[in-house]
Formats: C-alpha cells, sequence, structure tokens
C-alpha cells in the first residue's frame, strides 16, 4: 500500500508543480517571451524554462514517492510511469497536423495552455527528462 501510495502521490505532486509553475512562468514570461510572433509556437526560452520546472517537478515528485514509499522500487515505479505516460502523450503532438489557430496579442494562461505547440525534439525529451528527475529526487533524498 506504502509503495502505490507514494507513486500516485509523487505523480500528484509532481502534476501540480508543473501546473502551478508553468501557470507562473507564462505570467512572468509574457506572450512576447513565450510564444513567437503571431503562433503559438514557443520559444527557446519558454522550452529552457519548460526543461528545468520539469526538471524540478521530477525530483520533488521522487522525493515525495521515496518518503511515503520507504523503498528504492517506488521512485522505479514512478519513473516508468512518467515516462511510459509521457510517450503516449507525445505521440498525438508529433502526428497531429492541424493548422495552429492565429494568436493575437493577448492570451490567457487557458489559451496557452490548449494551443501551444512545442517542437517535436521537447515532446520527446520531456518523458526521459521526468524519468531522470524521479529518480534524481529520490537518490538525492536517500544521500546519493
Amino acid at each position: 500500500m506504502r509503495l502505490a501510495g507514494g507513486v500516485i502521490l509523487g505523480y500528484l505532486v509532481m502534476f501540480a508543480f508543473v501546473f502551478l509553475s508553468f501557470s507562473g512562468a507564462f505570467l512572468l514570461l509574457g506572450v512576447g517571451r513565450t510564444f513567437q510572433p503571431a503562433s503559438y509556437d514557443v520559444t527557446m526560452t519558454w522550452n529552457v524554462v519548460s526543461v528545468v520546472l520539469s526538471l524540478v517537478a521530477a525530483m520533488i515528485g521522487g522525493v515525495v514517492c521515496v518518503v511515503i514509499a520507504k523503498s528504492p522500487t517506488g521512485p522505479r515505479v514512478l519513473a516508468a510511469l512518467v515516462l511510459l505516460l509521457g510517450l503516449v502523450m507525445a505521440v498525438p503532438m508529433l502526428t497531429a497536423t492541424p493548422a495552429p489557430p492565429s494568436r493575437g496579442p493577448e492570451v490567457s494562461n487557458t489559451e496557452a495552455m490548449m494551443n501551444a505547440r512545442q517542437p517535436a525534439w521537447a515532446a520527446l525529451a520531456n518523458p526521459f527528462i521526468g524519468a531522470f528527475g524521479v529518480l534524481l529526487g529520490a537518490r538525492l533524498k536517500n544521500g546519493g
């Protein structure tokens, strides 16, 4: 039961951190530094911020998971789950070719989340960054 609880709570903490930190980053960066002009294609600045925040979220999730699970198996399961779900979610992003909606000068947080288009390398890298971060966070918590 501790293992499942650690994995579930670790994932939920990651999800909450990503939602809150990405929302905050969008508000801090603004539309002009988040998106390319007149499109929903994200900038390199956003890509870098995204990688950093995703790694931090995964590390926090790994810490939460290992603390609750009290076993190195918990973070391994969480890392596998993050990798698997991340790759599954990347497939539609890589295969879909809908025409992106045009973007006006003002974009709400919800519009940004719904329409942002990241490059293929980011969609493929995120699951691996997440899995690595979970294991790194658990390892740091356990003292190396």
